[in-house]
C-alpha cells in the first residue's frame, strides 16, 4: 500500500481544483531535452512516443542503453533551470484560470530535483504549489481532492497518468495535451473519458466549460 504523501503545503479553497502536470504541459521538455542531448553528442528523433529507441549517438548512430538514458535524464533534471522554458501561453492561461480555481502542479519527477524545479517555476512566474513524486498520480489526486464535491480537472501528456487518475477519481475531468507537435503526432488516441486539447487556449475553453465559468 502506497503511503499518503505530505501535501500539507497545499492549501485548497472552496472552489474547483485544477491539477496539472509540468513537463510538456507547463514547461517545454522535448525541445530542451533534445538541445541538452545534442550538447552531449546525442539526438532525440521523433520516431515513436517514447524516449527509449529514439535517442541516438551523433558520433556513430548507436542507441544508448537504459542506464545511459537514465543518466541523461538525471543530469538534465539536475540542470533543468538552464534548459527548460514555458510552454506557449501556459503562464497567462493558468493565471487566468486561477481566478476561479485552485491550481496545483503534480510532476512525475524524482523529489530530489524539486528544489531546482521550484526555483525555476518561481523565476518564470508559476507561483502555484507543486508536488513531485514518482508514485502513480491517481492516488495523489485522490488525496488532494478528498471528499470534495467541487469540480476537479487533471491535465497530463502521458495516458497512463490520466488512466491512473480516472481509476482513483472517477469524477475528474481529464485533459491530455502536449507542447511538442512532432512527438504529439505519435501519441496514442485518448482513452474513454479523456479529452484532447491542442494548446492552452483550447484547454482553457474545455476547463472553463467543465467548471461552469465561461471566459
Amino acid at each position: 500500500m502506497i503511503e499518503p504523501l505530505d501535501i500539507s503545503h497545499v492549501q485548497l479553497r472552496d472552489r474547483p481544483l485544477i491539477v496539472c502536470d509540468i513537463d510538456e504541459v507547463v514547461l517545454e521538455f522535448i525541445s530542451p531535452f533534445t538541445a541538452f542531448l545534442r550538447a552531449n553528442n546525442h539526438d532525440l528523433l521523433p520516431r515513436s512516443f517514447r524516449l527509449h529507441g529514439n535517442i541516438v549517438s551523433l558520433l556513430d548512430g548507436s542507441e544508448p542503453g537504459d542506464d545511459a538514458i537514465a543518466a541523461f535524464q538525471e543530469s538534465f533534471f539536475g540542470s533543468q533551470d538552464l534548459w527548460q522554458t514555458p510552454a506557449e501561453r501556459a503562464l497567462e492561461t493558468l493565471e487566468a484560470l486561477s481566478e476561479d480555481a485552485d491550481v496545483v502542479f503534480l510532476t512525475a519527477m524524482p523529489p530530489r530535483h524539486q528544489t531546482v524545479r521550484r526555483t525555476l517555476l518561481d523565476r518564470l512566474g508559476f507561483a502555484f504549489p507543486m508536488i513531485a513524486t514518482e508514485e502513480p498520480k491517481g492516488p495523489v489526486v485522490a488525496q488532494l481532492h478528498g471528499n470534495r464535491t467541487l469540480p476537479v480537472v487533471f491535465l497530463d501528456d502521458i495516458q497512463r497518468n490520466l488512466l491512473s487518475v480516472r481509476e482513483h477519481v472517477p469524477d475528474c475531468f481529464l485533459v491530455t495535451m502536449m507542447a511538442n507537435a512532432d512527438f504529439r503526432a505519435f501519441a496514442p488516441p485518448p482513452a474513454e473519458g479523456i479529452v484532447s486539447a491542442n494548446d492552452w487556449d483550447d484547454a482553457a475553453r474545455l476547463i472553463r466549460k467543465h467548471i461552469g465559468r465561461m471566459a
